[in-house]
C-alpha cells in the first residue's frame, strides 16, 4: 500500500517554535541533561585531577548503567501514584518533583566528598544522582510524548535537545570554568574547587523544579489506574493483574506490532549511539592528557561543542520534520561515527587549540543531528498507552551496550593508544549504518511528515 507523503514547508515548521508545549519541553530537557555528566565526563575530569588512574575512571563510568537500566522500574513510573504528591501534581509530574529534589540532594552530597579521601563514598553518591536521574528521564521521556501529537515530536526533540545540551554546557564548560575560577593552582589538586561547582549546580536543579510545578499535567488516563481488575479480588491477584498490565502489556504490545522486526529494531537501537558514547567516556581524560587547560576544555569542547551540537539538534529536528526520520536518522549515524577518526587525527598532532576547535566543531554538530533524529525515531516507536515503559524499554536498550563497553575505553586506550582507540570507535558505527538501511526498507515508523 502506497502512503502519500506532504513535505511541509520550512515556514510551517518554524511556525511550531513558538508552540509553549515546546518551550517548556525544552526546560525539562534542561532538568535531564545536567545531571548526566555530573556523574560521567566532568566527574572523570574530577577524578583525573584528583589522581585516580585512567582504568578505574573508565570503570567508575559504569555508574552512568542506570540509565540502561531505568527499563526494569519504568513501569512503577507510569502507574505507581507517590504518597501526597500524585494527588497534588498529577501522575506525570509527581514524578518529575520526586526525582529532581533527590538528584538535587545527590548533587549536594557530592560536592562535600573527596576521591581523593574517600573514592567509594563519592562514587555511591554518583550512583544516586545517576538513579535518580535516570528516573526522572523516564517521567520526562512521558511527559514529552504526551503533551504533543506525533507530528510535533520532531519539533520537541529538538526542543528537548537543546535544552539537554545546554544543561550539559552549564555541567562541563560552566563547572569546569567554576572550578577554574575557585582553583588557585591547576598544579597541585584541591577539593574546595569541586565543592563549590557541584554545590552550585545542585542549586541549578531549581530550573526542573519551577517547570515542574508551573507546567499542566498531560491530559491522557493512565489505562492501568482504570482497569476493574486492580480493585477486585484477592492482593496476589490484583498484584497479578498489575504486573501483567503494566510490566507485561507494554513489551507485548511492541511484539506484537513488530513481530521478528522488533529484534531488527532493537538491535538498531542498541548499537546506534555506541561510537559516541565510548569516545564520551574517555573524552575529557584525552584532552587533560593531551595538555588542554581546563579554561581551554571548557571554552572549546564544552563552550563552543555545545553551541554546534544545539545547532545540529535544531538542524536535524527541523529535518526530521521536513524529510522523514529515516533519511536523517543514517545521515546522523553515518557523520557521528565518521567524525571520530579526526580526534585520531588531534592525538597524533598534539596540543593543537585551532584543531581542537575544528574536531570538536565537526563532531558535536554530527552528534547533534544524529540525536535528534534518534529521539524522534524512539518516540514514533511508542504507543501513548505505555508511553513511560515503552520508551524507557528503548532508551535504556540503546545505553545498555555503549556504557557498558564505555567502562572498558580507558583499559583500550591503555593497550592501544589514543589513534588507534579512535579508529576503532570509528569502525563500531559501520554495522550500525547497515541496520539502519535493513530497518529503513523492512520496518515501518508513524513518520511525522505523514499526513
Amino acid at each position: 500500500m502506497s502512503i502519500e507523503i506532504r513535505r511541509r514547508s520550512w515556514r510551517d515548521t518554524l511556525a511550531h517554535l513558538r508552540d509553549w508545549r515546546v518551550l517548556r519541553i525544552g526546560l525539562l530537557g534542561f532538568s535531564s541533561g545536567l545531571p548526566l555528566l555530573l556523574v560521567f565526563g566532568t566527574l572523570s575530569f574530577w577524578l583525573r585531577e584528583a589522581g585516580v588512574d585512567r582504568s578505574t575512571i573508565g570503570f567508575v563510568s559504569w555508574v552512568a548503567l542506570a540509565y540502561a537500566f531505568k527499563v526494569f522500574w519504568s513501569p512503577l513510573v507510569d502507574h505507581m501514584p507517590l504518597p501526597l504528591l500524585t494527588r497534588t501534581l498529577g501522575r506525570r509530574r509527581a514524578w518529575l518533583l520526586a526525582t529532581q529534589v533527590a538528584i538535587a540532594a545527590g548533587l549536594l552530597g557530592m560536592a562535600f566528598s573527596d576521591p581523593a579521601a574517600d573514592l567509594s563514598h563519592l562514587v555511591w553518591l554518583a550512583l544516586l544522582v545517576a538513579f535518580a536521574s535516570a528516573t526522572q528521564d523516564v517521567a520526562v521521556d512521558a511527559y514529552r510524548i504526551e503533551s504533543a501529537e506525533k507530528r510535533l515530536q520532531g519539533v520537541m526533540a529538538a526542543f528537548y535537545t537543546t535544552g539537554y545540551r545546554v544543561a550539559m554546557f552549564i555541567a562541563s564548560a560552566g563547572a569546569l570554568w567554576i572550578a577554574a575560577r575557585f582553583d588557585p593552582d591547576e598544579a597541585t589538586y584541591q577539593q574546595a574547587p569541586w565543592m563549590v561547582t557541584y554545590a552550585i549546580m545542585a542549586a541549578l536543579m531549581g530550573v526542573g523544579l519551577l517547570t515542574t510545578l508551573f507546567s499542566p499535567e498531560p491530559a491522557v488516563d493512565d489505562p492501568v489506574a482504570q482497569d476493574p481488575g486492580l480493585h477486585s479480588g484477592s492482593h496476589w491477584q490484583r498484584l497479578k493483574h498489575w504486573f501483567l498490565d503494566a510490566v507485561w502489556a507494554p513489551f507485548a504490545d511492541f511484539m506484537r506490532r513488530y513481530g521478528w522486526l522488533a529484534l531488527l529494531v532493537l538491535g538498531l537501537i542498541a548499537s546506534y549511539r555506541v561510537s559516541d558514547i565510548v569516545l564520551g567516556a574517555i573524552a575529557n581524560v584525552f584532552y587533560k592528557d593531551m595538555g588542554f587547560s581546563k579554561d581551554e576544555i571548557a571554552l572549546v569542547s564544552k563552550g563552543f561543542g555545545i553551541y554546534m551540537t544545539i545547532l545540529g539538534g535544531f538542524f536535524g529536528g527541523m529535518a526530521v520534520y521536513r524529510f522523514g526520520v529515516m533519511p536523517v536518522l543514517f545521515a546522523g549515524g553515518l557523520l557521528a561515527s565518521a567524525t571520530n577518526l579526526l580526534f585520531a587525527l588531534l592525538a597524533n598532532t598534539g596540543h593543537d587549540f585551532w584543531l581542537l576547535v575544528a574536531v570538536v566543531g565537526m563532531d558535536n554538530l554530527s552528534g547533534g543531528v544524529a540525536v535528534a533524529a534518534f529521539v524522534a525515531y524512539l518516540s514514533a516507536l511508542v504507543n501513548i498507552s505505555y508511553s513511560a515503559t515503552q520508551y524507557a524499554l528503548f532508551s535504556s536498550v540503546m545505553l545498555m551496550l555503549p556504557k557498558f563497553l564505555g567502562g572498558f575505553s580507558g583499559v583500550l586506550a591503555d593497550h592501544v593508544g589514543y589513534p588507534w582507540f579512535f579508529v576503532i570507535t570509528t569502525l563500531m558505527g559501520v554495522p550500525v549504518l547497515l541496520l539502519v538501511l535493513a530497518a529503513w526498507r523492512y520496518t515501518e515508523v508513524e513518520d511525522p511528515v505523514r499526513d
